[in-house]
């Protein structure tokens, strides 16, 4: 990709007719991501278009129509909705919902850990999507900060690189970010990924937002050498913050476990989790506190 294989598409330009731009909103090596105005649906879009360069990639055109048809039968208020697809022809695209809110990874950014009343309620609504994918036999792959956007309920966006169970357990090389990798991922020939490499980035993305930092730095991804490493094969993640209560602390860890049979499953972390949020302080409303049910 270079910096002029971009469809630059300004605000009221079509990108097929009844899709108008309104501006681009990011994109990476093959995509573009615009916010667009669908006149069949009468809204506002995320519209995600293959590059230029990318419109003949044979491997492109295979990841978009995997993605599409994840879309098409996921159906879950935490996983990111898809509208339309459009495979063929000039400009092959994906129509998803417009999502409001910061990524995660904008959020821990800007502003630090979250606070127990905040992390809680988003562990239980992403246990309940991952849950969802395990029963469905999707492994998602890229369960990470910006892939997380934090609405109301919070969404897990990008299914880019989302497979079945046997399509992942068939994955040869690494698949996924490297800060998130679970090691099964990072050497998928040792073990193939499943269920539980979800779950792994879940335990990364938790301690994230507990610490404020990766489990592992950015240092601990090169090598003496230079090259790309993954400490999650052999290095035990950094120490949790001593502010983390131990029940958090230990639930994240678990979830960071090298092997796959040592994670919870989602459905584990939420029923550990689920006492914690009943502990937490009711909300005074209008400075009284609601009358108890009788």
């Amino acid at each position: 990709m270079t910096e002029r294989d971009s469809w630059a598409f300004a605000a009221g330009d079509d990108i097929v007719p009844g899709r108008v731009v309104h501006t681009l909103l990011g994109g990476g090596n093959a995509y573009e991501a615009y916010l667009v105005f669908d006149e069949e649906l009468y809204a506002a879009v995320v519209v995600k278009i293959l590059r230029p360069g990318q419109v003949e990639s044979s491997s492109a055109l295979r990841g978009i129509r995997r993605e599409a048809e994840m879309l098409d039968r996921l159906r879950h208020p935490v996983i990111v909705r898809g509208f339309d697809a459009v495979l063929d022809g000039p400009r092959p695209h994906l129509v998803l919902e417009h999502l409001e809110g910061p990524r995660l990874s904008r959020l821990l950014r800007k502003h630090g850990p979250l606070p127990l009343e905040q992390l809680l309620p988003l562990t239980l609504e992403l246990c309940s999507a991952l849950h969802y994918l395990a029963r469905r036999g999707v492994v998602h792959l890229d369960v990470k900060p910006s892939n997380i956007i934090m609405g109301a309920p919070p969404r897990l966006i990008d299914l880019s690189i989302a497979r079945d169970l046997e399509a992942a357990r068939a994955l040869e090389h690494v698949v996924g970010t490297d800060s998130y990798l679970a090691p099964e991922q990072a050497d998928p020939r040792a073990e193939p990924p499943g269920s539980p490499a979800d779950v792994f980035g879940l335990g990364a993305t938790l301690f994230e937002c507990c610490a404020g930092f990766t489990p592992w730095s950015s240092r601990d991804l090169i090598g003496e050498d230079g090259a790309r490493t993954y400490p999650q094969l052999h290095k035990p993640p950094r120490d949790l913050p001593r502010q983390v209560p131990p029940v958090i602390g230990d639930l994240v860890l678990a979830c960071l476990a090298r092997r796959p049979a040592d994670r919870p499953t989602a459905s584990d972390v939420a029923e550990s989790v689920e006492p914690l949020i009943a502990r937490l302080p009711k909300p005074v409303l209008g400075g009284f506190r609601p009358a108890k049910r009788i």
